[in-house]
């Protein structure tokens, strides 16, 4: 036993997942949508290239000023869903980051809070991210996990379970 006593329990290091899944949720605090505060990071050899999190276009009101920007989306089996399209999102903008840097990202790993749509699937299929890290899943991801699957991309979620954010339909 030590000399000095003390009442504190031995930390416990988080696994290079948890803390890059954590920076994520850390980013996603400025994003300015509350029907979907996300962020992202992009890390290659445990070192972050980039991050991104929810926001409009550079120079362009953002949702927590103005409000939403909503459209009516028709899905195949006549669902209608609603979606906020003032924001991009945090994996296009830790993406254009990239872009704007002059940072490649093939071979890297994104770590984000649920499932890439669609669009963002196709964007990190083409510009050679090789993992995708989840805190959980997309209520609409199953296309985008087809996609990830048929390309070779490696897609983990910390939580089997779906996200729920601010005026969710379905």
């Amino acid at each position: 036993m030590s000399k000095i006593e003390t009442n504190q329990s031995e930390h416990i290091r988080p696994s290079w997942d948890e803390y890059f899944i954590s920076l994520a949720d850390t980013v996603a605090s400025r994003a300015t949508c509350d029907r979907g505060r996300s962020g992202c990071v992009i890390v290659k050899d445990k070192q972050i290239l980039v991050s991104g999190y929810v926001g409009s276009p550079r120079g362009l009101s953002h949702c927590d000023e103005v409000g939403h920007l909503m459209k009516q989306v028709i899905h195949e089996d006549g669902k209608v869903t609603q979606h906020c399209v003032r924001t991009v999102h945090a994996e296009q903008n830790a993406i254009t980051q990239a872009a704007r840097r002059g940072i490649a990202l093939d071979g890297s790993t994104l770590y984000c809070r649920m499932t890439p749509c669609r669009t963002c699937a196709m964007l990190i299929i083409n510009c050679g991210i090789v993992r995708v890290v989840c805190e959980k899943k997309y209520h609409a991801g199953l296309e985008s996990e087809e996609m990830f699957k048929e390309s070779g991309v490696k897609i983990e979620f910390v939580h089997d379970e779906i996200q729920h954010y601010e005026g969710q339909k379905g």
